[in-house]
């Protein structure tokens, strides 16, 4: 059946004006220039970290405008392509507008994805932790599957990543793991992905062949900025130091520069040992303790909303995911009902299917909300 492009092309236009009135390009622009305005000022780098923050962001919001405008030309160019196939009935000139029509609609779809980010956090870097749960052998292994998971979509699709925290089982895999996330809407994106991951699959760990059903924990906090003023006093805190540790236990550093803060009033308790110096994993770990009180504070103020409007109505469930390696092989979301029946290319990154549903099924959460 030969495409109609008079109807794609004003389904790709009503889409496209859809996603200029949520991104609104002058009100970018204005951005732009205020952020260019602060990035020419002659004692920006005296503070390297308000520096970083203006010139990322700069960075971002001309990405963001660019992005906006060449699909506007990409859908002007492909409306001449078909008027000139169509009016010299020229099939190959055709073919080529049904490979652009192909092309285009993957990539609205993505943009479109974007603009359904309008949270507070969205834009922001992203703090990950995966933790194994229940399972013993299988879960701390699952937990390093869905690390080597996230890590791998990551590189798919050039975003920087940086582990800051391992916490090696005794057995097979990992107890815990925190990475950092910098990548536009990094928070946004993962957020979806917070919650119980459940793993069902014959145990390469036991010998009866049995099925085992093992769990692993994944949060999702957006990345503490030098603006957001979350004072933790010293008062408030416990400082343990500790030797780094390796796969099996073994010290992977001969001094104690592995640092654990506890949170004394929350009980938030957060370890770092990736890097080199006690200094520097304080640092990290305080940014991360930063985050995590930062939404605390958020949620317990969603929540006093909540009550005080009388809505007593769950967000998400705890149990989000399936991943069954035996029998029928699949993944799938419980949420939203997306599924995958290879599940060996969901471990190895690809996962942008289950973000994108999660994504248009948070919005439609908080639009029934």
């Amino acid at each position: 059946m030969a495409t109609d492009f008079a109807t794609e092309i004003q389904e790709l236009r009503s889409t496209f004006s859809q996603i200029e009135a949520v991104t609104d390009p002058t009100k970018l622009r204005a951005r732009i220039a205020d952020l260019e305005e602060q990035a020419a000022a002659p004692d920006l780098w005296d503070d390297q970290e308000n520096a970083q923050a203006v010139t990322s962001q700069l960075s971002q919001a001309n990405a963001e405008l660019d992005r906006v405008a060449r699909m506007g030309s990409r859908i002007d160019d492909l409306e001449v392509l078909v008027e000139l196939g169509t009016e010299g009935e020229d099939e190959d000139t055709l073919a080529e507008a049904e490979a652009d029509l192909a092309g285009i609609k993957k990539d609205l779809a993505a943009l479109e994805i974007r603009t359904l980010m309008t949270g507070e956090w969205d834009e922001r870097n992203a703090v990950v932790t995966i933790r194994s749960g229940a399972g013993g052998d299988d879960a701390t292994d699952f937990a390093e599957m869905l690390l080597r998971m996230y890590l791998r979509w990551a590189e798919r699709h050039g975003y920087q990543t940086k582990v800051l925290d391992t916490s090696y089982a005794e057995g097979a895999g990992i107890k815990s793991a925190t990475f950092e996330l910098n990548a536009p809407y990094a928070f946004g994106t993962l957020s979806v992905e917070a919650g119980t991951h459940r793993l069902a699959r014959i145990s390469p760990f036991g010998s009866a062949d049995k099925r085992q059903t093992s769990f692993a924990a994944v949060e999702v906090i957006p990345q503490i900025e030098s603006t957001d003023h979350i004072e933790v006093p010293e008062s408030e805190i416990k400082v343990d130091v500790f030797r780094s540790s390796g796969p099996g236990g073994q010290s992977v550093n001969t001094t104690d520069s592995a640092v654990r803060l506890t949170h004394l009033p929350t009980g938030i308790v957060v370890s770092m040992q990736d890097e080199k110096s006690q200094i520097q994993n304080r640092a990290a770990a305080m940014r991360v303790l930063q985050s995590r009180l930062l939404l605390l504070k958020k949620e317990e103020e969603a929540a006093q909303k909540k009550e005080l409007a009388g809505d007593i109505k769950a967000s998400w469930g705890d149990q989000m995911r399936s991943y069954f390696l035996y029998g029928q092989q699949l993944v799938k979301d419980l949420r939203t009902g997306y599924e995958v029946g290879n599940p060996q290319i969901v471990f190895d990154g690809d996962l942008d299917g289950f973000i994108d549903a999660g994504i248009r099924w948070r919005r439609s959460s908080q639009n029934e909300g």
